[in-house]
């Protein structure tokens, strides 16, 4: 059992036996993990492979409910915003010095250290509800397309499908065709009513607030992980913002008012047909690989807790090991087996029961943007700067989180609008958009 999960750990334990010529030291950092090996250049790699997801697909039907000014104000926002929230993330990763502090090895033990009490609890849970909803999420745009060496794989996709809907959307505008466009986007009166035309624009609003989530990345510890991961973050961010409004914009060009809420798989192309089956197979691949990445910490906090709680439990911590052809032992464990596969079976039941791909994008990135990627950090920062209360940078810092707030809370109402529309009008076994 120990030898088996010392081959599937992250970070796999080294005994003094491992090394040669006393060179421990050599080979593991300063808190007694293996040395890190990261850089800001596979930082930045790390940040546009995980940010240009499926959430690019709905960029064009964003912009269309914006408009030609609003729709890049709201991208260049969200860009700005996410790019300075995580700065302010990356010198709370060593606590309390920003440069010699100890580590903190995941979102929640960086709340811990810096605010602690309940907060650390709201920040599992907004967590946990975000992977919840991400799943379910990728479990709609991969059911909606489908006709380490996981993540690489996914990564790949992710870029494949997107280059692929913008080329296919430059080929449109450059055929000549005549679409509607306009500086506020769809038309009330014309495209959709007046109270159609706020809900959509604050689910507008919701779709880009899910395109700019992402995760940080292992950096070596010299030079300082902080300083590392803030230049990361600049080229991830601009690099990322600059592929969203190619991929927004020009597929508002190509489209118009009517622009699809997935501008591959909902109806926005049909020729060549062999180009939008690959892309919708790249689609596939890349949601089953980031279902597994996105679901993985999920598993981990359920059945650490149930250990936790039942330790004399035989169904929940006994191991069984299977003779595999090929593989060799592998080592089973009938409650991880019988809770995982449920898991999958409820998220997509909710995702057969919710195939509406841009309502739920909006809720999921509504949902989350404003705790994970604005209020924390702005929090922790003001926790580790010392910030004095009703400061200049006190003010406007508590400023930037409400205003993010009530934008997370309107792109939320007009989701959950747009759920309960869509639901109305809903038809089994027609594709949604």
């Amino acid at each position: 059992m120990a030898k088996q999960m010392q081959k599937t750990s992250m970070f796999i334990e080294q005994s003094p036996g491992d090394y040669e010529n006393g060179d421990i030291q050599k080979n593991l950092d300063d808190d007694g993990r293996p040395k890190r090996t990261g850089t800001w250049v596979t930082a930045s790699a790390h940040i546009i492979t995980a940010v240009i997801g499926s959430g690019v697909l709905s960029l064009a039907w964003a912009i269309a409910q914006l408009g030609w000014v609003a729709g890049p104000a709201v991208l260049m926002a969200f860009s700005f915003i996410t790019y300075f929230t995580s700065t302010l993330l990356a010198d709370c990763y060593r606590a309390p010095d920003p440069v010699h502090g100890k580590r903190n090895y995941t979102y929640m033990d960086v709340v811990r250290a810096y605010l602690g009490g309940r907060k650390v609890q709201l920040c599992g849970l907004a967590q946990y509800a975000n992977l919840v909803g991400i799943t379910i999420g990728y479990t709609i745009t991969a059911s909606i397309s489908m006709l380490s060496w996981l993540s690489i794989v996914a990564a790949i996709m992710s870029f494949a499908y997107s280059s692929i809907g913008l080329g296919l959307s430059i080929a449109k505008v450059a055929g000549g065709e005549h679409v509607r466009t306009s500086l506020t986007g769809v038309t009330v009166g014309v495209d959709v009513s007046g109270s159609e035309k706020v809900w959509r624009t604050f689910q507008a609003i919701g779709d880009i607030a899910f395109a700019y989530a992402y995760s940080t990345d292992t950096i070596k510890s010299s030079p300082p992980e902080n300083k590392s991961m803030k230049r990361a973050s600049s080229i991830g961010v601009s690099t990322t913002t600059l592929f969203y409004v190619l991929c927004g914009l020009i597929g508002y060009a190509a489209f118009g008012n009517d622009a699809p809420g997935n501008f591959l798989t909902g109806f926005g192309f049909y020729e060549p047909f062999w180009l939008i089956d690959f892309a919708n197979i790249c689609i596939a691949i890349h949601l089953i690989g980031a279902y597994q990445v996105f679901a993985q910490p999920l598993f981990g906090f359920v059945e650490g807790w149930c250990s936790r709680n039942w330790p004399n439990s035989k169904f929940i911590t006994s191991e069984h090991a299977v003779d595999v052809p090929f593989y060799g032992i592998y080592y089973l464990n009938f409650f991880r087996l019988v809770w995982r596969t449920a898991y999958v079976i409820i998220t997509a039941v909710v995702a057969m029961i919710f195939p509406f791909f841009n309502d739920f994008l909006g809720l999921i990135g509504a949902g989350s943007f404003w705790p994970l990627t604005v209020y924390f950090p702005i929090e922790m920062h003001i926790a580790q700067s010392k910030t004095p209360k009703y400061s200049f940078r006190w003010i406007w810092l508590k400023i930037l989180s409400w205003v993010c707030l009530v934008v997370s809370l309107i792109a939320a109402a007009g989701s959950v609008q747009g759920l309960i529309q869509s639901l109305k009008t809903y038809k089994p076994f027609q594709t949604q958009e």
